[in-house]
């Protein structure tokens, strides 16, 4: 049977429509908050928690930096940009992982790092806002008894503009994580000394005209050259969305899931 170019259209807005109605089902499983800092400066966030828990157990927490398309201030962008969310729930994320997952977000014309994402290289600058009040923000919620977080298994993942605020976190707090990682961004390759020993998978298309490939492989290659054993996937023929090539990756989630400090 032949499709018509009005039945076409009608099928891709009816896929569209499924998807939204889908997405907005998996938003409701993350809690919306607001973190206010002494400055009374104000960070959003959406948190969710493993589908069941037992008292005697703790769970796991991945901390996710989204990319320039999330930021906003609805506190559901960080989420649905660059399928995220979709992506999450389709590995099993809040149900065969059980895992907390912490996803905040950075308000319209600012970055997780303050640097421009064209330089081939650049010093760590001052925290920024954002990853500042992330910082409070995730530690207060894994201090919240009731939350049961293992603090030997959290993990950080950024995709982009995230992946520049991966790196950044890594290396502002190197024994904090448990494992990251950080999708075509960049770091402060000075800083790699820091690193050798955290288990660390970073990602990026050698085809990325947004972000230079080389911004994540002068990262991997300065920890190893000082006894480091990060991974590295170099995603041939792909640009800017190697995050794709990432969440697809059974391999990525079950290695990350595996590490504990």
């Amino acid at each position: 049977m032949r499709l018509t170019l009005f039945s076409l259209t009608i099928y891709a807005f009816i896929c569209k429509a499924l998807y939204a109605e889908t997405s907005e089902l998996n938003l409701k499983s993350y809690q919306a908050h607001e973190w206010q800092d002494t400055e009374s400066k104000s960070f959003l966030y959406r948190t969710a928690s493993p589908e069941k828990m037992k008292k005697e157990k703790t769970y796991p927490l991945l901390v996710f930096f989204h990319g320039a398309g999330g930021r906003g201030s609805d506190n559901r962008g960080q989420l649905l940009d660059a399928g995220g969310l979709q992506a999450f729930e389709k590995a099993g994320l809040r149900t065969t992982l059980q895992s907390h997952i912490f996803a905040g977000q950075v308000p319209k014309g600012e970055r997780w790092v303050d640097v421009h994402w064209s330089l081939l290289g650049h010093k760590m600058p001052k925290i920024s806002d954002s990853m500042r009040m992330a910082f409070e923000a995730v530690d207060a919620y894994i201090e919240y008894p009731e939350n049961q977080v293992d603090s030997k298994r959290i993990y950080v993942m950024g995709l982009s503009m995230g992946g520049y605020g991966t790196w950044d976190a890594i290396q502002r707090r190197p024994n904090f994580f448990a494992a990251a990682v950080p999708i075509c961004g960049g770091g402060d390759t000075s800083l790699a000394p820091s690193l050798t020993k955290l288990p660390i998978w970073a990602w990026h298309g050698d085809q990325d005209r947004v972000i230079k490939p080389s911004r994540s492989r002068d990262m991997i290659d300065a920890i190893k050259k000082i006894g480091g054993t990060p991974k590295y996937s170099d995603i041939k023929g792909r640009g800017h969305n190697s995050w794709v090539d990432c969440w697809k990756s059974q391999e990525m989630w079950t290695w990350l899931y595996s590490q504990k400090k």
